[in-house]
C-alpha cells in the first residue's frame, strides 16, 4: 500500500476540498433533472456515479464518515428499482447539502454535521417494497457474461479501458483469490501489484486500498500487450495467491461502458484518487469538454489565482516602466534629432510595447473563466425559493459562456443571489394571480451575460408583477428617507434608484425570503466597488430587469487624463459618451444645480473644482465638458484642461491615503506624476442626493483637497492591481 507524505495529504485534501464542490453542483443539477423527469434511469445511473466518485475520493482523503456515508447512498441507488421511488429528487438534494456540510467541516476542522436524517431517508428507500422485491429477483437472475466484471470500475476507469483498447492493448480482467492462509492479505495484494507493474498498465484495483484488510478476492482492471497465460503466471504467488481467473474485456465492452458520460465534472479529484489507489503518476487536472484523460493530463496545469494576480501585477510594473522609457526617449528625441540610432531605439520600443501588449492580453485570459461557473449554481437556488414562496418558477440561462475576471465573478455572487431571490419573493406573482392576469401559472427568472464594449453586461429578469413606484415613494416617505418636498421633484428613475437604500424594503410581511431590508444596497455597495453600475428596466405588469455592467478588469484601463485647478485626474475611457466646449455663460442654476443645454436636452453638471456659484472665471471664459454614462444616467463633468488619453495601471489607496470614496485608485504616469482615477459611480451617487440642497462642493472640499498628499501617493499606490 502506497504511504503519502504529509504534503502530499495535504496537497490531496485541498484538491478534494476545490473538487468536491464541482461533484455537489453535477449532483443537484442531476436531481433538478430527475425531479423534472422522475423514474428517468440514466439520470439515477448519473447520480450514482457522482455518489461513488465522491465516496471514492473521500475514503482516499481519510474522510471516514463522508465515505460512509455517500457508500450507504450508492447502496441505495443500485437497485434497478430505484428509480421507482418518488422521493429520489429530494434525497439527491438532502445528501447534496449534507455532504456539502461535512466537506465544510473537514475543511473548518469542526464538528461533523449529523448524517442521521440522510440516513432515514436512504432506509426509506432500502425499505419500498418494490424496490426490495426487484432486488431480490435481479439477484436470482444469471449476470451478462461479463457484466458483473464491467460493473465495478469507474466512469474514470472505463474511460482509461477504452483508452487502452484503441491504442491497441488487451484489456484484461483479473481476479485473483487470496489464499486462507495468507496472514498478511494487504501485503498480499501489494506483491500482487508488483508482479503486474513490469508486464501490464494497473487501471483500477478492488478492493480498494482502505478497505483492503479483509478482502478475500482481489479485482484487477490491467492494459497490456501481454497474453493471458503471461498475465495469469505472474500473479500466481505461492502461499498468497490461490486461484486466479483472467477474463479478455471486448472492444466493444468497453466502447460501450465508456459511451455511458465521457467526464463528470470534478473528475479532476476522481483522477488523483484512483490514480493513489493505484501507485502511478497524478494527473493534472481534466476537462469536460475532453474524451482522453491521458491528453488532459498532458495540457492542462493547476495554478493558484494568487500566482496569476502576482504575474499581473508584475506586467503592471512592466507597463509602467514602459512609460518611463517613452517618455525618456522623447525628452532624448527633441534634445538631438539627428542622432544615428535615434531609428534602431525607436523601431526596438514598438518591439517592446507589442510584446507587452500581447503578454498583458494572455496574462488576463488566464484570469478569465466563464461566468458558467456562477450561473450553474442558481438552479437549485431557484427551485428551493420558490417552494419556500409557494410558487412555480422556470430558470432561463443565457450566455455563460461569457468570460469575465475572476476576482470579479466572485464579487458579484452575493449580488447576484439577492436580485435572483428578491425576483421570486416580490417580482413573480403567485400562480392564482397569474392565471387572473392571463399568464402562465409558472413564472421565468431569466440570467443573461454578454460583452458590450469593455464591459460584461449581466442581466437579471422576471416576468412578474413589475415595480411599483408609486408604492416605492410611499414606502421611502414612510421610512423619512426623503422628504416630501423632494419626492414632488423626483422622476421614475430617481424613485427606483430608492429601492437600493439602506433598510429600504416593500415586503408587506417578513418571511425567510425577504422584507428585512437588507440586500438592493449591498447590490449597489458591491457594484461601486468594482466600478460598475446597476440600473433598472422596469415594465409594470410585465416584468423587471436589473442590468449589472461590470469592467472586463480591475486591472488595467483605458483613461481620459483631465485637469482641474493644475491638478490630474482620470477617469475611464469606456464612460465617457463625448467631450463639448462651452462657455460660462451657458451653464445655469436649477433647483441649486447647474445644468447646460446639450442636444436639445439639459444636462446635469458637476463642476470638479469649485463649487456651484463660486465661479472665478468670466462668462466669456471656455470650459470643458466630459459627458459621462452611467447606466441610464449622464451627467456632464466641468473641467479645466485635457490632457489626453492613456493605458493606466490601476493600484489601490487605502483609507488613510485617501479618505473619499469619490477616488478608487491612482496610477503613476511615465514621466512619474501620479494621478488619481476618479469614482463614478460615487460621484453621481452623490449629485443625486445633492440635488435640490443648497451649494453641494463635490469636489472642492472631499476630492481636490486629496490631491495636496499627491507627492506621499507614490508609496501608497505600491500595493496590488
Amino acid at each position: 500500500m502506497t504511504q503519502f507524505s504529509d504534503d502530499r495529504g495535504a496537497e490531496m485534501r485541498e484538491l478534494f476540498f476545490e473538487t468536491a464542490q464541482d461533484l455537489l453542483q453535477a449532483l443537484n443539477e442531476e436531481a433538478l433533472k430527475l425531479e423534472k423527469k422522475p423514474g428517468d434511469e440514466e439520470t439515477v445511473r448519473s447520480i450514482r456515479r457522482i455518489v461513488h466518485t465522491l465516496k471514492g475520493d473521500a475514503a482516499a482523503c481519510s474522510f471516514r464518515e463522508l465515505s460512509n456515508a455517500a457508500h450507504e447512498l450508492e447502496d441505495a441507488l443500485a437497485s434497478e428499482s430505484a428509480p421507482s421511488h418518488g422521493g429520489l429528487a429530494d434525497l439527491a438534494f438532502a445528501a447534496a447539502d449534507i455532504f456539502g456540510a461535512m466537506i465544510v467541516s473537514y475543511r473548518r476542522k469542526t464538528r461533523l454535521p449529523s448524517v442521521e436524517t440522510l440516513r432515514k431517508m436512504i432506509r426509506q428507500l432500502a425499505q419500498n417494497p418494490r424496490v426490495a422485491k426487484r432486488s431480490k429477483t435481479s439477484k436470482k437472475q444469471k449476470p451478462e457474461p461479463g457484466s458483473s466484471e464491467r460493473g465495478i470500475w469507474s466512469e474514470y476507469e472505463k474511460l482509461c479501458m477504452a483508452e487502452a483498447q484503441s491504442k491497441g492493448k488487451a484489456v484484461y480482467h483479473i481476479t485473483a483469490r487470496i489464499s486462507p492462509n495468507c496472514a498478511m492479505p494487504i501485503a498480499g495484494r501489494q506483491l500482487v501489484l508488483n508482479a503486474l507493474g513490469a508486464l501490464c498498465e494497473v487501471l483500477g484495483v478492488r478492493p480498494e486500498a482502505g478497505s483492503a484488510e479483509n478482502a478475500k478476492t482481489l479485482e484487477l482492471l490491467v492494459a497490456s500487450q501481454q497474453s493471458a497465460a503471461r498475465l495469469t503466471a505472474a500473479c500466481q504467488i505461492p502461499t498468497v495467491i490461490s486461484q486466479v481467473n483472467v477474463i479478455l474485456m471486448s472492444q466493444a465492452a468497453g466502447a460501450r461502458e465508456s459511451g455511458v458520460q465521457t467526464a463528470q465534472p470534478g473528475r479532476k479529484a476522481a483522477v488523483e484518487s484512483h490514480l493513489s489507489r493505484t501507485a502511478t503518476t497524478p494527473v493534472a487536472e481534466s476537462n469536460a469538454e475532453a474524451v482522453k484523460p491521458h491528453a488532459l493530463a498532458e495540457n492542462i496545469l493547476r495554478v493558484d489565482a494568487e500566482r496569476i494576480d502576482n504575474v499581473l501585477n508584475l506586467v503592471g510594473e512592466l507597463i509602467i516602466g514602459k512609460s518611463m522609457l517613452q517618455q525618456a526617449f522623447s525628452e532624448m528625441a527633441r534634445h538631438f534629432p539627428r542622432e544615428a540610432p535615434h531609428t534602431r531605439f525607436s523601431d526596438a520600443m514598438a518591439f517592446q510595447a507589442r510584446v507587452l501588449s500581447d503578454l498583458q492580453r494572455s496574462v488576463m485570459k488566464i484570469r478569465m473563466v466563464p461566468v458558467e461557473q456562477l450561473f450553474r449554481r442558481f438552479p437549485r437556488m431557484v427551485r428551493d425559493t420558490a417552494k419556500q414562496c409557494g410558487k412555480e418558477v422556470e430558470l432561463s440561462i443565457s450566455g455563460q459562456d461569457t468570460d469575465l475576471d475572476k476576482s470579479l465573478l466572485d464579487a458579484i455572487a452575493e449580488p447576484l443571489t439577492h436580485l435572483v431571490r428578491n425576483a421570486i419573493s416580490h417580482g413573480i406573482e403567485s400562480p392564482e394571480e397569474r392565471a387572473k392576469n392571463g399568464k402562465s401559472a409558472r413564472g421565468t427568472i431569466q440570467l443573461k451575460s454578454y460583452h458590450h464594449g469593455n464591459q460584461v453586461i449581466i442581466e437579471i429578469g422576471d416576468d412578474g408583477r413589475g415595480i411599483d413606484a408609486g408604492k416605492v415613494k410611499a414606502k421611502a416617505l414612510e421610512k423619512g428617507l426623503i422628504s416630501s418636498e423632494a419626492a414632488g421633484r423626483l422622476g421614475e428613475t430617481d424613485i427606483l434608484e430608492l429601492i437600493f437604500r439602506p433598510g429600504f424594503s416593500t415586503a408587506d410581511e417578513i418571511t425567510e425570503v425577504s422584507g428585512r431590508g437588507v440586500g438592493l444596497d449591498v447590490v449597489q455597495a458591491v457594484l461601486h466597488r468594482l466600478k460598475g453600475s446597476v440600473d433598472i428596466e422596469n415594465r409594470p405588469g410585465l416584468g423587471t430587469t436589473f442590468r449589472l455592467k461590470l469592467p472586463l478588469t480591475l486591472a488595467i484601463i483605458k483613461a481620459l487624463l483631465f485637469r482641474v485647478e493644475q491638478r490630474l485626474y482620470a477617469i475611464p475611457l469606456n464612460a465617457v459618451a463625448e467631450i463639448s466646449r462651452a462657455r460660462e455663460s451657458d451653464v445655469h442654476q436649477v433647483d441649486g444645480s447647474e445644468v447646460l443645454q446639450s442636444r436639445n436636452k439639459v444636462l446635469p453638471l458637476v463642476r470638479l473644482g469649485h463649487a456651484p456659484g463660486d465661479r472665478l472665471a468670466s462668462p466669456r471664459a471656455k470650459i470643458f465638458v466630459l459627458v459621462i454614462t452611467l447606466g441610464e444616467r449622464k451627467l456632464g463633468l466641468i473641467v479645466d484642461a485635457l490632457e489626453g488619453e492613456g493605458e493606466l495601471v490601476i493600484k489601490a489607496l487605502d483609507d488613510q491615503t485617501v479618505a473619499t470614496d469619490l477616488v478608487s485608485g491612482a496610477s503613476i504616469l511615465g514621466d512619474g506624476r501620479v494621478v488619481l482615477v476618479l469614482n463614478l459611480s460615487a460621484i453621481v451617487e452623490r449629485h443625486a442626493k445633492a440635488r435640490g440642497g443648497a451649494k453641494s462642493a463635490i469636489a472642492s472640499g472631499l476630492l481636490l483637497t486629496q490631491a495636496d498628499r499627491a507627492h506621499d501617493l507614490r508609496a501608497g499606490a505600491g500595493g496590488q492591481a
